[in-house]
């Protein structure tokens, strides 16, 4: 399959962090054919490997499987659920979506509502509804009928969007962050050939809540160089400034200079640049951002590992609908098989 079809595929899947075992389960059916075995460690990260020659650098190429979403945290006498965040959701975005309860008897469908403006006093119609204020309305008569219908407090909620196509190019879609990481991963694998590195792809888990997968997946692989495929904040929007970040959508892969996490090894760093412009690839650099990805926790894992990240400039991120270039996805892709090749040469 191409890379869109595996990214609407991720995309339209539930993952919130803490529960990605859809995701997971997907994940390794998608990357079986390229790899030589995959395991399931005990934090539940999926890593599939491709084995190289004895002695060749372990390169450790990782993308998490989480989106951000919410969790069930109580259900009103009424048949009201209400929730916390799971991950970093701004409460501006919240008020009317529709969601997605994912119950152990399947899924039901929901509105995020609050009380309605009509009857909110002038004070209250300026002030942002804050998310302890927000309800999940399932149509529940009340609790009893909740319980009936299989909401269990913990249940994890997803927003309901569905992935699409709305131009050659340009796709929308529920948690690109890091779906998409997810599906470059993928062609990465499916456009290696013979590498004397060994390949460890790594889907990881709970990275919104901390990067917490990927320090234990790294702990248990320790790698000689690590890799996050991830997305970063598109700049191209009216209100951000070049200061703010320079990246724009459609050109080209983000290489991260440094981050609030990490400072990219210049090692690393040189071979992802030539990397790039050997392969004619167009590619964008970025620094100073407050985030960080999986790369940052990589690079501290044991006695330190040469780590970078290789970004999909993404629009609308942590919301509800995302949207990218599926060229810079297809590139991002190039770029990491590209990049790997070049390692075994320099580690």
């Amino acid at each position: 399959m191409s890379l869109n079809e595996n990214l609407e595929k991720l995309s339209n899947t539930c993952g919130v962090t803490g529960r990605e075992e859809d995701v997971r389960k997907l994940m390794i059916k998608l990357m079986k054919p390229y790899v030589d075995e995959i395991a399931v460690d005990k934090l539940e990260n999926v890593i599939a490997v491709k084995k190289g020659k004895p002695g060749s650098p372990k390169v450790m190429i990782a993308a998490h499987m989480d989106e951000v979403g919410l969790m069930i945290k109580t259900i009103t006498k009424e048949g009201f659920l209400q929730f916390a965040k799971m991950g970093g959701i701004d409460d501006r975005i919240l008020l009317a979506q529709k969601v997605i309860v994912n119950t152990q008897k399947g899924p039901l469908q929901g509105i995020i509502g609050a009380k309605p403006p009509h009857i909110q006093k002038e004070e209250e119609r300026k002030k942002i509804v804050t998310y302890d204020r927000l309800f999940i309305d399932i149509g529940a008569e009340n609790l009893k009928d909740a319980n009936k219908m299989g909401v269990k407090i913990g249940d994890p909620v997803s927003f309901d969007v569905q992935y699409a196509k709305i131009s050659k190019d340009i796709v929308t879609g529920k948690a690109f962050d890091d779906r998409v990481g997810c599906a470059i991963m993928i062609e990465t694998l499916k456009q290696m050939g013979n590498t004397d590195c060994t390949l460890c792809a790594v889907g990881t888990v709970q990275e919104e809540v901390g990067l917490r997968g990927a320090a234990t997946a790294t702990f248990g692989i320790d790698p000689d160089v690590g890799i996050a495929l991830d997305v970063t904040v598109a700049g191209d929007v009216p209100g951000v400034r070049d200061f703010d970040t320079s990246v724009k959508m459609g050109k080209g892969p983000v290489l991260t200079v440094a981050d609030s996490g990490l400072i990219t090894h210049p090692k690393v760093l040189r071979i992802l640049m030539d990397a790039a412009e050997e392969s004619k690839i167009a590619y964008q650099l970025e620094t100073g951002l407050p985030g960080s990805t999986d790369a940052a926790r990589i690079s501290l894992t044991r006695q330190g590992v040469p780590s970078g990240t290789v970004s999909v400039a993404t629009r609308y991120i942590h919301s509800p609908a995302g949207m990218l270039s599926l060229k810079d996805a297809e590139n991002s892709a190039k770029l990491t098989a590209a990049t790997i090749q070049q390692i075994q040469k320099h580690f």
